[in-house]
C-alpha cells in the first residue's frame, strides 16, 4: 500500500503530554478492510499508555485482515481481535461487540480505513476526567485522498474547551452525529442501555448520537483535531455513506433521521428534537437536492416522492423556524409541486453559500414567491433576513484568452435587498482545492494563512447596469431589476497546475460584506477546454468547470506533460464507455 503522506504526524509526538493512566479502550471495525486496519490499530496503539486496550472487531472478512489483525496481536499485547462469525452487514453489530468486550472505564470508536492523530486520546481524557463529563468531543477532519484536501467537521462546536452540563445548552450538538471523535464513559453507555442499531442499517451514527443526547450526559467539547476521517471518492467500493445514488440510501437516511427525533422527543428533549428536524432540512435536504441534477429520472421521482411524505410529519413550528434558511425554502418546493421541477435552481440554492438564482418573482398582491407558477412557497422571510446571510447570486464566466484571462461577473438584484444594502465592491480570490496548510501540536494550525493556498487575490468595483429597482408589483417586477458588473484579471500562469475554487466576497456601502461563489454560466462554448501559451510554463490545458453545487471554478495542466496526461485520462473514459 503506498504511505499516506499526512501519517507521520499523527503516529509521532515529540511534545506529548504527560503520560496518564491507562482508561481508554480504541474498539477498531472493519471488514475487508486489510489494506488499511493495520494503520487505523497503529494510530491506536501510538496514542501511547492513556489506551489500555485496542478491540479489533472484523466483521468476517474474506481479505485476510483477520490474520492481519492477529499478526499485530501477537506482538502487542494491548490488542485483542474479536472475530464475528457471520458478516453484519453494517457498523452497528461489530461497534456493539465492542461495547461488550472493552473493558477499560473509557471507550472510543474507529474506523479501519480512518486514523487518530498523535495526542487525540490524551485530550479527550484530560477533558472528560477534568470535568467529570460522560462524552468528551473534539475536532474530526475529512480528508480527502490522495490529495490530502482537509476540511473540519462541525468546526464551530470545537473552537474552545466547554462543559455543558446538559446537551441542550447547546442544540448544535444534533449536527454533529458522528461517533468516532468522541470519548464515552463505558459505564454510561452501558447503564444507559445506548447501543448502536445491530444489522445492515446505514446511517448508525445518527440514531446513535441522540441516545447519547437523549441521556442528558455532561459533555465536554475540545479544540483538538482527534479523529481524521479519511475520504476516498475513487475507491472501487465506497463507504457506505458515500454510496449516495441509490433510492434506498436516502430511505436509509430518513428512517435513522427519524428515529433519532423520536428518540428525543420520548426523552423529553424536545428543544434538542426540533433541532433535529431543522438540521434535516440544512444538511440532509441540502446535500441530497445538490446531486439531484446528477441521477436519472426514476431516482428523481422517487426521491420527491418520498421526501414529500417524509416533510408531511412536520408542524408548523417546524416551518416557523429560521423560515427564510435555505434548507426550508427548499423543502417547501417539495412539498408544494406535484413533481420534480427547478432542479437547477435548487441545486444553486442548496449550495453552500447558497445561491438563488433568478426569477425573482412576485404574486398580484407583490409579495415575493419562488415563482410565478409556484407562488404559495413565499420569500418574505428574505426582505428582513441580514444582508451577510442572503442568497445572492452572482454569475461567473471565464473568458480565456491567449493575450490575457479575465473573470466576468455579475451580481443579481434580489427584491430590492442588493439596491438597499448598495453593493460596492468584490473581493475576488482562487483557492487550491488540494493545499492545506499543516496544523501543530494538538491540532492548532500554526500559520493560518498557509491552510489554503490563495492566489490571484484582488478587489474591484462593482457597476450597477440596468434601470430596475428591484420594488414594485406584478409576478414579473423584478424582470428588469438591474445587476452589478465587475470584470478582474486572471493570471493563470500565477495559478499553475491543479483545480482552483473561485471565492468572492461582496462588499457593501452599508458595511455588511457576503463571502459567495459565482454560479458558472454554461453554453455558448464557456466551459470549453482551451490551451493558451505561458510564459512560466510553456502551455497551459484550461478547463472552467461547474462544481457539483454548480460554482465556477477552473482546471490547469501544465506544460506538454500536463496536457498529455489529461488526453490520456479523457481516452480512458471514451473506451470505457
Amino acid at each position: 500500500m503506498r504511505p499516506d503522506p499526512h501519517s507521520t504526524p499523527e503516529t509521532t509526538d515529540t511534545h506529548a503530554a504527560p503520560a496518564r493512566p491507562a482508561q481508554v479502550g480504541v474498539i477498531v471495525i472493519g471488514y475487508n478492510d486489510a489494506a488499511h486496519v493495520g494503520d487505523a490499530v497503529r494510530s491506536a496503539l501510538a496514542q501511547g499508555p492513556a489506551v489500555a486496550e485496542v478491540v479489533a472487531v472484523d466483521d468476517c472478512s474474506t481479505d485476510g485482515s483477520a490474520d492481519l489483525l492477529d499478526r499485530l496481536a501477537a506482538g502487542e499485547p494491548r490488542l485483542r481481535v474479536v472475530r464475528r462469525a457471520v458478516n453484519s452487514g453494517g457498523c452497528g453489530s461489530p461497534r456493539n461487540d465492542g461495547i461488550d468486550a472493552v473493558t477499560a472505564p473509557y471507550v472510543m470508536f474507529l474506523d479501519s480505513d480512518d486514523v487518530l492523530p498523535a495526542g487525540a486520546v490524551d485530550a479527550l481524557l484530560a477533558a472528560a476526567t477534568g470535568a467529570r463529563a460522560e462524552v468528551a468531543g473534539g475536532l474530526c477532519v475529512r480528508r480527502e485522498l490522495p490529495s490530502g484536501h482537509e476540511t473540519p467537521w462541525q468546526e464551530p462546536l470545537y473552537t474552545a474547551h466547554t462543559v455543558l452540563a446538559r446537551p441542550a445548552e447547546r442544540p448544535r450538538l444534533v449536527h454533529d452525529t458522528l461517533c468516532v471523535n468522541k470519548l464515552y464513559r463505558t459505564d454510561f453507555l452501558r447503564e444507559h442501555g445506548i447501543r448502536f442499531p445491530d444489522g445492515r442499517f446505514l446511517y448508525e451514527d445518527i440514531v446513535f448520537t441522540s441516545r447519547v443526547l437523549a441521556a442528558a450526559p455532561r459533555m465536554a467539547l475540545v479544540p483538538d483535531r482527534v479523529y481524521v476521517w479519511h475520504v476516498r471518492r475513487s475507491a472501487e467500493q465506497l463507504s457506505l455513506s458515500l454510496d449516495r445514488e441509490r433510492i434506498e440510501n436516502w430511505q436509509a437516511r430518513t428512517e435513522a433521521c427519524a428515529l433519532a427525533y423520536e428518540t428525543l422527543l420520548n426523552a423529553g428533549q424536545k428543544e434538542l428534537a426540533r433541532a433535529a428536524r431543522a438540521k434535516f432540512l440544512d444538511h440532509e435536504v441540502r446535500m441530497y437536492a445538490r446531486e439531484l441534477g446528477l441521477r436519472d429520472a426514476d431516482y428523481q421521482r422517487a426521491w420527491w416522492t418520498h421526501t414529500k411524505e417524509y416533510l408531511a410529519r412536520y408542524d408548523a413550528a417546524d416551518w416557523e423556524l429560521n423560515p427564510g434558511a435555505p434548507g426550508r425554502v427548499l423543502a417547501r418546493v417539495v412539498v408544494e409541486a406535484p413533481e420534480p421541477r427547478d432542479l437547477p435552481r435548487l441545486r444553486e440554492l442548496a449550495a453552500r453559500p447558497a445561491r438563488l438564482l433568478p426569477p425573482y418573482a412576485r404574486d398580484a398582491e407583490g409579495v415575493p414567491v419562488w415563482s410565478a407558477d409556484l407562488p404559495q412557497v413565499p420569500l418574505t422571510p428574505l426582505l428582513i433576513r441580514p444582508t451577510e446571510i442572503l442568497p445572492i447570486a452572482v454569475d461567473g464566466q471565464l473568458d480565456v484568452r491567449a493575450r490575457g484571462t479575465r473573470v466576468r461577473l455579475r451580481l443579481h438584484e434580489l427584491y430590492g435587498r442588493m439596491a438597499e444594502a448598495g453593493p460596492v465592491e468584490l473581493d475576488v480570490e482562487w483557492v487550491a482545492r488540494e493545499k492545506r496548510g499543516k496544523r501543530g501540536k494538538r491540532g492548532k494550525r500554526e500559520n493560518h494563512e498557509d491552510t489554503e493556498l490563495t492566489r490571484g487575490r484582488t478587489t474591484v468595483p462593482l457597476t450597477r447596469s440596468g434601470t430596475g429597482t428591484g420594488i414594485g408589483t406584478g409576478a414579473n417586477a423584478d424582470a428588469d431589476a438591474g445587476s452589478w458588473t465587475a470584470e478582474a484579471p486572471v493570471d493563470l500562469g500565477v495559478l499553475g497546475a491543479g483545480t482552483w475554487d473561485l471565492r468572492l466576497t461582496v462588499h457593501f456601502a452599508d458595511g455588511a460584506r457576503r463571502e459567495i461563489t459565482a454560479h458558472a454560466m454554461a453554453g455558448a462554448g464557456r466551459l470549453r477546454r482551451r490551451a493558451v501559451p505561458s510564459l512560466r510554463h510553456g502551455v497551459l490545458l484550461v478547463q472552467p468547470y461547474a462544481t457539483h453545487s454548480g460554482a465556477l471554478a477552473v482546471r490547469l495542466a501544465s506544460g506538454v506533460g500536463g496536457a498529455v496526461r489529461v488526453a490520456r485520462r479523457r481516452l480512458k473514459r471514451l473506451l470505457r464507455r
